[in-house]
């Protein structure tokens, strides 16, 4: 592998222009990065109340910030596996966290279908469609992880094994995108890096299942620790669950107390109250400052190499995470904004204005065709998904007037969410949450007038027909996500 790179770095000081401009004359490149349990609002341009993360914003900044980016399905596995083939959970078959690494391998990934119509192709980091960390169809360059990998000191699977490497995992995976990126490429490429901050380290026992009694630890490089510290989060107005509120939200009010029950408090322990405090909220922070160097670097390296003007660079996550509103914490999976809404930044010098905005729907599996359209390939039928170009390059204010978002509840780990299946439908400034086990205990919220979801309008008689309405868009959905 070391002599490898060195000459390809030979190459790039011998043949420098000739590898510039040939670069920029062909189908642009893609970087595709994805930050494990980002919330939408945790970054500077993001608007977190202290955290500064200045190359993240340069691609606000140099590009477009979506404000209206939802993931399909706010867990891990189903939304990775929606954000690489375009296609919703129900349709691509992993619908939890649990090990379909078999099931992973037939994906019809978003790789193949580059690297059929030549590109070169790289999967960097976190995969967690199953345990297994060996190669999935579509990749010429691969560096996994088994499952969760560790913060410090990964056992990384690269060249044929799995090695344990020394160092911090946002930037060993980030050497190794930049290794990519400075190979000579006589064709473009496709990047995906996908870190695994700031996802929480677990505890791993002997036959591969996690320990939560143990605790979680959100681990920030030695150079960030403390940056933070001292540091308070003023909260949001759902933080917590007032009794007003909790009358609203009877399927949420059982879980919490499911939650709160002796038997699940002396299994989990003291880790159920670690996601609301502050030292959270700021280990977190300093996690994201890696996370922030990476993203700087991986442009800075495009640019020394003359690609920066023809790559595409789209930075987005796999679902949110809950910092005790509405009374949750260490949480992802429920159908509340900070789950369910997605950051997603793109950078294109030739498709999207600069410091432009966009308002219009999008869903994770929009991310998959739009890479694909901008890449001049054919979008498969396969592909649910709707492309972003034209609301990138100004065609239009909007490519759907409804997004459509899923869960299928799964008992391992969490013990208050085995039964809470939801559908979820947003339309204009609505959003209607469907129970599939309590149908008599929908919500509903106007996002305009509610952005913190604390009144449940579905009792409102002069809502009657919003209601019937979006039920009857959400019952087409399914049909449409099971691809019947």
């Amino acid at each position: 592998m070391i002599v490898r790179k060195m000459s390809f770095i030979a190459t790039l000081i011998v043949f420098p222009l000739a590898f510039a401009v040939a670069a920029q004359d062909r189908q642009p490149n893609v970087v595709m990065i994805v930050v494990d349990d980002m919330r939408y609002d945790e970054f500077g341009a993001g608007g977190h109340q202290y955290l500064r993360t200045p190359s993240i914003d340069g691609l606000a900044e140099e590009g477009v910030l979506f404000t209206n980016a939802y993931h399909v399905s706010p867990l891990c596995s189903p939304n990775r596996a929606s954000l690489l083939t375009g296609q919703y959970p129900s349709r691509h078959g992993i619908t939890d966290n649990s090990s379909r690494s078999r099931a992973s391998h037939n994906l019809d990934l978003l790789a193949v279908q580059l690297q059929t119509a030549g590109y070169r192709t790289a999967h960097v980091g976190k995969w967690h469609m199953g345990n297994d960390p060996t190669p999935r169809p579509g990749y010429d360059y691969w560096v996994s992880f088994a499952g969760q990998g560790r913060t410090v000191d990964p056992e990384l699977f690269e060249a044929g094994r799995i090695r344990r490497v020394d160092g911090y995992i946002t930037d060993i995976l980030t050497d190794r995108a930049i290794t990519f990126i400075e190979q000579p490429h006589d064709r473009p490429f496709f990047l995906y890096l996908g870190h695994k901050a700031v996802h929480p380290d677990l505890t791993q026992l002997d036959d591969g299942t996690v320990d939560l009694s143990r605790g979680s630890r959100f681990i920030p490089a030695s150079r960030h620790r403390g940056k933070y510290a001292g540091r308070t989060l003023e909260r949001a107005p759902s933080f917590g669950l007032p009794d007003t509120q909790a009358t609203g939200k009877p399927v949420l009010k059982r879980a919490l107390e499911t939650k709160a029950s002796a038997a699940v408090r002396e299994t989990f322990g003291a880790i159920l109250d670690e996601g609301t405090s502050d030292e959270t909220v700021q280990r977190r922070a300093e996690m994201m400052l890696a996370i922030d160097e990476s993203t700087g670097r991986i442009v800075r390296s495009l640019e020394a190499n003359g690609l920066l003007d023809n790559t595409f660079i789209l930075f987005t996550s796999d679902n949110g995470y809950f910092f005790g509103e509405h009374g949750l914490s260490i949480e992802r999976r429920l159908p509340y904004e900070e789950a369910l809404k997605s950051p997603l930044l793109v950078r294109h010098s030739k498709l999207a204005e600069k410091a432009a905005q966009i308002d219009g729907l999008v869903l994770s599996i929009d991310i998959a065709p739009t890479i694909l359209d901008i890449a001049g390939v054919g979008i498969p039928e396969t592909v649910q998904g709707r492309s972003m170009v034209p609301l990138l390059n100004g065609e239009t204010d909007e490519i759907r007037d409804s997004a459509y978002m899923e869960y299928y509840s799964h008992e391992n780990p969490m013990p208050w969410t085995v039964d809470l299946d939801y559908r979820v439908v947003r339309k204009g400034k609505y959003k209607y949450i469907y129970w599939l086990r309590f149908p008599d205990a929908a919500e509903l919220y106007d996002l305009n007038a509610d952005p913190h979801e604390l009144n449940n309008l579905i009792g409102d008689p002069d809502l009657a027909a919003t209601v019937d309405g979006l039920h009857r868009a959400m019952q087409k959905h399914v049909i449409d996500a099971f691809g019947l």
